[in-house]
């Protein structure tokens, strides 16, 4: 079993904010997956689906940003999952809008999400980086804001791409979702 937690900030006015692209990937694969209702479980919602790829947990912690870490801890310590079977999908300053990158560990480049995932289980789990772009703004101004009318046109396809991503984690493997994945958009 894997666990695929999205991150993001609970609440409807947060809804559309690019802090929320792991909320909304998570959404995505519920609906690709025919995922069980979610409900509220280990301070987050939780959501069971059986794809192809094996069974998974679909959970969006809610919990503010920077408490994500403890509603993914519960989630693996009931399920009794190692690290290596948390994929965590999150919004990403240093990427280009559009662009997604999967990779393994590494730092948290100042993302209060992926610091408290740190804290509370460690830092090698599998990421699914979604660019938001870096803005012109403070940072915290970009995040907690709605993506742009031309951003919101393009975004069903991010989303469609993330969800195949996590699907290849899933049925390959980081490795082999790095090398499908791992590339900016096409123009």
């Amino acid at each position: 079993m894997k666990l695929i937690a999205g991150l993001g900030n609970p609440g409807a006015k947060y809804a559309g904010h690019r802090h929320n692209v792991g909320f909304m990937v998570v959404d995505e694969l519920a609906r690709r997956w025919s995922a069980d209702p979610f409900r509220e479980k280990f301070s987050g919602l939780l959501s069971r689906a059986r794809p192809s790829q094996g069974e998974v947990a679909l959970l969006k912690p809610q919990k503010f940003m920077n408490l994500s870490g403890e509603s993914i801890q519960k989630a693996m310590q009931f399920f009794k999952l190692e690290l290596a079977d948390l994929i965590v999908i999150h919004d990403e300053l240093d990427l280009a809008f559009g662009t997604l990158k999967v990779k393994v560990g590494g730092g948290t480049a100042g993302h209060n999400g992926l610091k408290s995932i740190v804290q509370h289980c460690g830092p090698e789990f599998v990421r699914v980086r979604v660019g938001i772009g870096r803005p012109t703004q403070r940072g915290i101004d970009h995040v907690l804001s709605d993506f742009s009318k031309v951003e919101c046109s393009e975004l069903p396809g991010v989303l469609e791409r993330a969800s195949l991503a996590v699907g290849d984690i899933v049925g390959q493997g980081a490795l082999a979702a790095m090398n499908l994945h791992n590339q900016s958009p096409k123009a």
